[in-house]
Order: C-alpha cells, then sequence, then structure tokens
C-alpha cells in the first residue's frame, strides 16, 4: 500500500515567478501538522493517482501550514501541470507526512547553500532555519533570468537582516551557466555544502566540489539518473527474499521489486516510484544492490545499508529485504 495520507486544504495559491507558483496548505481534519525538518518533502496525491514530491519551503517552526513552490514543467507528465491549471483554492487533497533525506547540519561552521532555478525551495527553507539559529550562511543563487527567480524580494530581505553574503547569478546577463568552481572557492574545508537545481547543475556541482576537496557535500535531485543504456538493458531476473515476511520472489526483467512485491501479496510502503520520494527505502540485509535512485549518496549507496525498491535493482544476490 501507499504511504499514509494526511488531508491538506488548499489555502493559498500565490505567483512567485515566471511558470512558479506556491501552494499554502493547511490541515483539514488535524489539528496542526506534524513537525518537520529543513530539506524535508511531501508528496502530494492527485487526482488521477499521480504522487508527486515537493519541497517545503516555509519556517519549520510552522505546524499550522506546509508551503511549497512548483514549476510548470514543460515535460510536466501530468503533475505540475495538474497544480497550475486545475488546482483552485479550497481544495483538499492528500499529502504525505514530511520526509526528509536532505538534512541541514545545524552545528556546521558555515553552510553554503547553492541553487538552481526551482531547486530554491528547500535551500530557501534551510535559509530561514540558519538565520533563526544565528550560524553563519552563505547563498548562491542561480536561474536562467531573474523573472524566472521565486522568493526574491524575501530572500534579499532575510540577508540583508542577518548579515548572509548573497550571490546571484543569472545566464542570460552573465552570459551563460555557472562557474561553481569559481563560485565555491575559497569558502571553507570546514564548511557544508548544499545544492538544489537541475542535472546539469548538480553534475557541476559534484565535480567541483571534488575538484576543491570539499568533503561536506549534500545535493538533492529531482528525479533519479537515468541507468546508463548498457545496464538497462542487460537487466536480469534475480530473486529477493524477505526476511520477516518469509517469502521468497523472483523479479523478473523490465518489472520492479516494489511490483514484484505487490503482486506476491505484500504491501511495502510508497509513493513516487521514481526514485525521488524516499517512501520506499527499505533495510538491505544481504546482497549487493544496483542502486538507481536520485536520493541516497554515493556515501550511502556503497554502504549498501538500504535500497529504493521502486527503482534499484540486484548486483549480487539474492538480495534479502526487511520486509
Amino acid at each position: 500500500m501507499s504511504s499514509p495520507t494526511l488531508s491538506a486544504l488548499v489555502r493559498t495559491i500565490r505567483f512567485e515567478a515566471d511558470g512558479i507558483i506556491s501552494i499554502e496548505l493547511c490541515p483539514a481534519a488535524e489539528t496542526v501538522f506534524p513537525a518537520f525538518e529543513a530539506g524535508a518533502h511531501i508528496d502530494i496525491h492527485l487526482p488521477d493517482g499521480l504522487a508527486r514530491s515537493y519541497s517545503l519551503c516555509n519556517p519549520q517552526t510552522d505546524r499550522q501550514r506546509y508551503v511549497v513552490a512548483v514549476l510548470h514543467d514543460r515535460q510536466s507528465r501530468g503533475g505540475s501541470r495538474y497544480l497550475h491549471q486545475q488546482l483552485r483554492v479550497g481544495m483538499i487533497l492528500p499529502i504525505s507526512a514530511p520526509r526528509n533525506h536532505f538534512r541541514l547540519d545545524e552545528s556546521a561552521p558555515r553552510s553554503v547553500l547553492v541553487a538552481g532555478g526551482i531547486g530554491v525551495t528547500p535551500i530557501w527553507c534551510m535559509l530561514q532555519r540558519l538565520a533563526s539559529i544565528q550560524r553563519p550562511a552563505q547563498l548562491v543563487y542561480c536561474a536562467r533570468n531573474r523573472k524566472q527567480a521565486a522568493f526574491c524580494e524575501p530572500i534579499e530581505a532575510l540577508a540583508a537582516a542577518h548579515a548572509v553574503a548573497l550571490t546571484w547569478h543569472f545566464d542570460e546577463e552573465r552570459g551563460g551557466p555557472p562557474e561553481l568552481g569559481a563560485l565555491l572557492a575559497g569558502r571553507g574545508a570546514d564548511s557544508h555544502y548544499y545544492c538544489c537545481g537541475p542535472a546539469p547543475m548538480l553534475n557541476a556541482f559534484e565535480a567541483a566540489c571534488q575538484n576543491l576537496g570539499l568533503p561536506h557535500t549534500h545535493l538533492e535531485r529531482f528525479a533519479a539518473a537515468p541507468a546508463p543504456a548498457a545496464q538497462a538493458m542487460s537487466q536480469q531476473s534475480f530473486v529477493v527474499e524477505c526476511a520477516r515476511s518469509g517469502k521468497t520472489i523472483e523479479v523478473p526483467p523490465g518489472k520492479s521489486i516494489l511490483d514484484s512485491l505487490i503482486d506476491a501479496g505484500l504491501q511495502p510502503g510508497h509513493s513516487c516510484k521514481d526514485g525521488v520520494c524516499g517512501a520506499c527505502e527499505t533495510p538491505l540485509l544481504s546482497g549487493e544492490a544496483d542502486h538507481r535512485d536520485g536520493i541516497l549518496s554515493k556515501q550511502e549507496q556503497a554502504a549498501n545499508k538500504t535500497m529504493m525498491i521502486c527503482v534499484s535493482r540486484c548486483k549480487r544476490g539474492p538480495l534479502v529485504l526487511d520486509i
């Protein structure tokens, strides 16, 4: 079954930038929403059965509302298109409780936040949190142009009030994408670096941090990285052993572990089925996973302790899952 849901009332819909709206959700049944930490996201379940993950961008001290921002994606498979074109104030939507795979280390001596386009949503939440607890922060905000950058005015106001070093990079004004190596240089090896944005920017961020020898890096992807063609074509059937239920299941080529478990009568938690929400994260007791999600860091994948069963497969089996 999918993860348990909360009932949320759409209180406001606000234009934030070209192609970007923010949606304020309030409890429709509960007195308050569950608490969350900066970097967390929720899944919004839509009437056509889709579930999409969106980062929370309001202060984490809020318990009476969740605020998300949504880009109208030209390649939308229905999620952002519905929210931009059909969502109305007063509607009630099922949403998940918050989950966080992009946690902020509040003890870091300095936090350098890097946002690309709509990737500003968790970064903006982090910046508000750091300001509220008076921790040193710097922000690098990149977008195609100023009209497509959300939350600019409140970011500038907060930066001025809390002495946050703020760097803007607009491609159309600078004549091209940001050179992250230059933008991140000299900000301290003991700083923690966070980035959320489109895949090319995240790849550039990872490369820049590696070249600069920065050990404390964190990122969040909008989507799981596509599997190489050769890897996708070489999918073979494999066996999954379920330690708690006692079932042994063969997963055929082209079918996910998640769907195979569901067809076998099990009910693992899940939501997006795209490897980006974390709802299906399952402890891995034995075997080696072929990780294909967009959540776990390279270090977490190498540790081989958990896997996202909606997209990841088997590198060395059998896979023994705690399910």
